[in-house]
Order: C-alpha cells, then sequence, then structure tokens
C-alpha cells in the first residue's frame, strides 16, 4: 500500500466476502457466500470505493462468479455492480511463496497506474 502511497487506515477498507469465518478454514460454500453477498453490496454502496481488489483467488473468483485459477483473473479489469475490479495474490500466498512476490508487484503498478490515470 505505501508503494501506491496509500495508508489503511484513511485510503483502504478492507473487508471479506463472507462474514464469517468458514470451518478450518475451508473455501466458503456458495450458501454462505449468497447469505453474505447482500451484506457486502451494502458496505460497497456506503463506501463507494473507486477500485475493488480481490485478494485471492477465492476472493476473486467469488465475486465474478467464476471457477478459474488466479492466474487467469490476474492483470486485468473486471467490474463487480459497476466498479473496477482487480484481482491480485492473497498476502498470505506471498508469503508462503516469496517467489509470486515480482507477479504481486506487476499487479500493483497495474494498480498504481489506475490511480493515477482515476484521479
Amino acid at each position: 500500500l505505501s508503494a501506491l502511497q496509500l495508508k489503511r487506515d484513511s485510503d483502504v477498507y478492507i473487508t471479506n466476502v463472507v462474514k464469517c469465518r468458514p470451518a478450518n478454514n475451508r473455501d466458503p460454500l456458495p450458501s454462505e457466500v449468497e447469505k453474505c453477498e447482500p451484506h457486502l453490496k451494502k458496505q460497497i454502496n456506503i463506501i463507494k470505493p473507486k477500485i475493488i481488489v480481490a485478494l485471492g483467488r477465492v476472493a476473486g473468483k467469488t465475486l465474478l462468479k467464476v471457477d478459474t485459477t488466479l492466474e487467469h483473473m490476474r492483470g486485468r479489469l473486471f467490474e463487480y455492480h459497476n466498479i473496477p475490479l482487480f484481482v491480485t495474490y492473497h498476502p498470505a500466498a506471498l508469503l508462503r511463496n516469496p517467489n509470486l512476490k515480482p507477479n504481486a508487484w506487476e499487479d500493483f503498478q497495474v494498480l498504481k497506474n489506475f490511480f493515477r490515470d482515476n484521479d
């Protein structure tokens, strides 16, 4: 975030697709996502973000309602309820596999350009 000159306490809002952690940290079930999505949409309507950044495969595929790989979703803009949506790695994945960090840096350059072009 600091590389994009963003601050977590004033520029960024972090939330989850589902509002409670599934047992054993498993991926959320479609029924759980369906029950929680109205709350997510309400949060988005209140916050009115310039862009949504989905961190990780689960968040990306859940919001886009697709069953695909993270690599297929990375590097381009989608939309979620008329708001630009960008998918990149979850921070935990970067901690587990530091070799992914150059790819994440590329993603954040795309985000940096998005903010530059949409200010």
